[in-house]
């Protein structure tokens, strides 16, 4: 088989398993990132529990175009639009204001979500084979230090369904984490 019909299968796997409510890590811009569909309360649920992070703190989603993160969040006029494009693809999150029907588990305590459009070329294969954005967060207990590899994430996050073996993008730190609004911000990069 070859590398690339591995991908592909391995994707398709991952895919299926996201749709049943599984859990996949997978290698990001800097580190390995957990995810699951956004709209299974239970799989988020079961995320949150590997983590052991409180559903208060929120959530990331990533995704491959902003098409696939606009059905939870609302660009507020052309200015913010234009910000957040000018850094998309790529390891830029933005805190954008929440659609009201965007759910609890999602965004946490707040009013607003975090939302990145990926340039890492398997997570964003990894929403297209989904067909959507995907819950996104470190690969490592809250408080611990993230994953940087596949076997590490397997080690720290017992209870995943699935490791996409890759490597993340050699990022040092995660993404910086911005204000849309305001531009602060929130988390260096």
């Amino acid at each position: 088989m070859s590398k690339q019909s591995a991908t592909r299968f391995v994707l398709h796997r991952a895919a299926r398993l996201l749709s049943s409510g599984g859990i996949v890590a997978y290698p990001t811009e800097a580190v390995y990132g957990l995810g699951c569909n956004p709209l299974d309360p239970d799989a988020v649920l079961r995320l949150l529990a590997i983590k052991q992070r409180s559903i208060g703190k929120g959530l990331i989603l990533i995704a491959s175009r902003f098409e696939q993160v606009e059905p939870f969040v609302t660009i507020p006029n052309d200015e913010v639009r234009q910000r957040i494009d000018a850094s998309w693809p790529g390891p830029n999150t933005w805190l954008l204001p929440a659609k009201p029907d965007t759910p609890r588990w999602l965004r946490g305590n707040h009013h607003s979500l975090a939302v990145r459009v990926t340039a890492h070329p398997m997570a964003a294969a990894l929403c297209d084979a989904f067909g959507g954005a995907l819950v996104s967060t470190s690969a490592n207990t809250s408080g611990r230090p993230p994953a940087r590899s596949a076997l590490q994430a397997r080690i720290r996050c017992p209870g995943i369904d699935l490791v996409i073996n890759g490597a993340t993008g050699g990022a040092a730190k995660p993404t910086a984490i911005r204000n849309a609004l305001t531009g602060d911000t929130l988390r260096a990069g």
